[in-house]
């Protein structure tokens, strides 16, 4: 939906200044959202803070993964030698560890994703005011952001965009000091 409005919004902009001709020309530029959100220092900081708050989950996961293979390994390598029902208790055991493993990750992924999804929106009103900031600044005319399927990297404004995050991102630590 917001494509659409994008599109439409270009069309129309473009529609009211073709009649003016030559007599104006239009400043336009675009920022490549997918680097913004690798590379500024806000991104950065809260990947780090998610990574620091669920490493203890992800430990927990990896060990449980280790201790489900270990059992596998331990009933494929001694199925043999094993009276019919300790391998099945072996076997009922390994399933039961599995499916709790499969729960786990399942509420892992979507906490993980819910929390990313907070810090992304965040994040996406921060990119917001220092694209306006870069517009208003190099009387830009029409700024583009998401989904362009071509563009001439004469009119990237990524590092000017990232260098008001920058900016952004010094002020808010020298506030917190």
């Amino acid at each position: 939906m917001r494509n659409i409005k994008n599109t439409l919004i270009l069309i129309l902009y473009l529609a009211a200044i073709a009649p003016l001709g030559s007599a104006l020309a239009a400043k336009l530029g675009y920022v490549d959202a997918a680097r913004l959100l690798e590379e500024a220092p806000q991104a950065q900081a809260a990947s780090a803070r998610l990574k620091d708050e669920f490493a203890s989950r992800e430990e927990e996961l990896t060990a449980l993964q280790a201790e489900v293979k270990r059992l596998e390994e331990s009933l494929d390598r001694d199925a043999a030698v094993m009276s019919e029902s300790e391998s099945k208790k072996l076997s009922m055991d390994v399933m039961s560890r599995k499916r709790e493993l499969r729960r786990k990750q399942d509420e892992f992924r979507e906490d993980v994703n819910l929390r990313r999804n907070d810090a992304i929106g965040g994040l996406q009103d921060l990119i917001k005011k220092a694209i306006e900031e870069v517009g208003r600044e190099g009387q830009y005319d029409l700024i583009f952001y998401e989904s362009i399927a071509y563009a001439n990297e004469d009119l990237d404004l990524t590092n000017k965009v990232l260098d008001g995050l920058r900016k952004m991102a010094e002020s808010s630590a020298a506030k917190k000091n």
